[in-house]
């Protein structure tokens, strides 16, 4: 029985443009965030999903009401992006003035790298394991939307691939990532889709 996982980052927040992370800090969408949800809501022309979860932060409920109205959905605080400690709210240029060393180490290797006050990149893996495990196993033969974050995304499809390269599975905002999962195995059937018509007949990446 295959079960189709629909991952859809939320669209751009106004940190994001200023490139300042925005882990856990409650952040909403900008403008330009609610026009891009807009527009993957026309790609989905009308298809409708079985379920519907998100995470509990402003920005992913803000595109999740964009995306699909008054439709039931569950709040899931497992989904939340990674805390990113005492980078919170910082620019690149910001923390590589205040803690330079750190900062190129944690990019260097995130599992390795420790950010104080943080989330362990560990601790944050099985988190986010943790909750979208539920999900599939509440769901199964289901086509399930997960309205969520770019490193919610990135270590799910990095553990998919066996990959330790996090940052290159972070996807666009709102984009759409498709992960199968049947017989015990999670495949990547599409990652980072952010044009043309959706379609779950998606071609395989893995």
């Amino acid at each position: 029985m295959m079960t189709k996982l629909i991952l859809i980052r939320h669209g751009v927040t106004q940190w994001n443009k200023q490139k300042r992370y925005c882990g856990c800090r409650d952040v909403g969408l900008s403008s330009h965030g609610k026009i891009q949800a807009m527009k993957l809501r026309n790609r989905f022309n009308g298809f409708e999903f079985d379920k519907i979860y998100c995470s509990d932060r402003k920005r992913a409920l803000q595109t999740r009401a964009i995306l699909f109205g008054k439709s039931d959905f569950i709040k899931v605080k497992g989904l939340r992006e990674i805390d990113f400690g005492v980078f919170e709210g910082l620019r690149h240029d910001e923390i590589l003035e205040k803690y330079p060393k750190l900062y190129k180490d944690w990019l260097a290797d995130p599992y390795k790298g420790r950010i104080p006050e943080a989330e362990p990149m560990g601790v944050f893996k099985k988190r986010v394991h943790g909750a979208i495990r539920k999900i599939l196993q509440a769901n199964r033969g289901k086509t399930i939307a997960v309205v969520c974050h770019g490193g919610v995304i990135g270590i799910f499809v990095s553990s998919i691939l066996k990959s330790r390269s996090f940052w290159k599975f972070v996807p666009s905002p709102a984009s759409l990532t498709v992960v199968e999962y049947s017989k015990r195995k999670l495949s990547l059937k599409e990652f980072n889709q952010i044009q043309g018509r959706f379609s779950i007949q998606s071609r395989d990446v893995s």
